[in-house]
């Protein structure tokens, strides 16, 4: 089957934060949101659901609970119980509970940097303070660098957030990289949170994701895992997420927090992500051929105009941009003025790096790349 993810749909009038954040001379290619039709899987399951014609409060949805159970074991061999299961309307809301669920006022939360700004942000918002591992470039690939973090330690550490695939990097963790994680926060008696959202996202033939937990036992044992179809799929607007927490107690403490704050997800977007998870493989297969395109000519594109620089990200739809060597002193205000509405690295930890969402249509790209070498050999 072929799926047109060349089809242009004008998304400026259609409530999307993504396109009505600038005026129409800027292409939007920031927030992680793609222009492309979500499957027909999902919208053949939502026109389904919406012809039935009620909508109330909807029950455990042991369809979608089933879904992610067969998924774990085909994809990864991780035989995960349903029980484990906690449904989210979002990994956003999963980060800032567990930072509040598995951390006290005077307790520290420890993060790589730059990363996907929410880390930061769920622990400023719980007035948690936090400590940041950098990541190194190695060999094209951007890794946590955790033991140049023993002169910051106190003591009072409780959470280690990892990001895998990382975001905005690219990086998808070897095992071996995993297991130097599980061994720091085994020598830390830390809490791991791992969002892992972007797992279906890998473009790299040959790499595979490995979720964190299914190291050890012990890994498993002291992990919160966070996906969601909704990047993989386009359907953020429709925010369905899964936490899965073997540990009993761990989970008690999570649904505890949750409770009365975070709302149950709405039965629009269960029926979407089920239908996401349980039969849109070959639309994923497609789309992953399309975004390995674009990342290639992306790659390559910018890695020709002086002053940028860009590594091959190994998954997600995302480009993390050097610009420190350009002449200028911001560049994501240097862009926009260009026409193009980048993520702001700042947001990020970097403020001298733009971030780029090449899940776009490839003449959408072409018209990015012409401007971004255009506004570059003006200077």
């Amino acid at each position: 089957m072929a799926f047109n993810f060349d089809e242009g749909i004008d998304r400026r009038h259609s409530d999307s934060v993504k396109w009505n954040k600038y005026g129409n001379d800027v292409l939007p290619m920031w927030v992680a949101d793609m222009d492309f039709r979500s499957p027909p899987c999902i919208l053949d399951a939502i026109h389904k659901r919406v012809e039935h014609g009620v909508f109330g409060y909807g029950d455990r949805p042991h369809a979608l609970i089933d879904v992610v159970v067969e998924r774990m074991a085909s994809r990864y061999q991780w035989q995960i119980k349903p029980e484990w299961i906690v449904i989210l309307p979002g990994i956003v809301a999963g980060l800032n509970l567990t930072v509040r669920a598995f951390t006290e006022t005077a307790e520290t939360t420890i993060a790589p940097t730059p990363v996907y700004p929410p880390f930061k942000k769920s622990s400023a918002f719980a007035q948690r303070s936090q400590i940041n591992a950098p990541l190194r470039l190695d060999k094209g690939r951007w890794i946590m660098d955790l033991p140049s973090l023993a002169p910051s330690l106190t003591g009072k550490e409780k959470l280690l957030m990892l990001c895998n695939p990382q975001n905005p990097g690219g990086t998808v963790y070897r095992r071996e990289e995993l297991e130097q994680q599980l061994a720091f926060a085994q020598r830390h008696d830390l809490i791991v949170c791992s969002d892992e959202i972007h797992c279906d996202l890998v473009l790299e033939p040959g790499v595979k994701h490995i979720p964190f937990a299914t190291l050890s036992a012990d890994a498993e044992q002291r992990s919160i895992t966070l996906i969601s179809p909704s990047k993989t799929f386009n359907i953020a607007g429709l925010g369905a997420s899964v936490a899965i927490i073997p540990n009993p107690e761990l989970r008690k403490r999570f649904n505890r927090t949750r409770d009365g704050i975070v709302p149950n997800v709405d039965v629009l977007a269960l029926t979407a992500a089920t239908a996401a998870w349980r039969d849109g493989e070959p639309w994923l297969q497609e789309l992953l051929a399309y975004l390995r395109r674009n990342r290639d000519r992306l790659v390559s594109a910018v890695n020709h105009i002086e002053g940028l620089k860009m590594t091959s990200p190994e998954a997600t739809y995302l480009g993390w941009v050097d610009a420190s060597r350009l002449a200028v002193d911001n560049p994501t205000l240097f862009f926009q003025k260009a026409g193009l509405g980048f993520s702001p690295g700042a947001d990020f930890g970097e403020a001298k790096f733009v971030r780029i969402n090449f899940g776009c249509t490839t003449a959408t790209l072409e018209e990015a790349i012409k401007r971004m070498s255009a506004a570059v050999n003006a200077l």
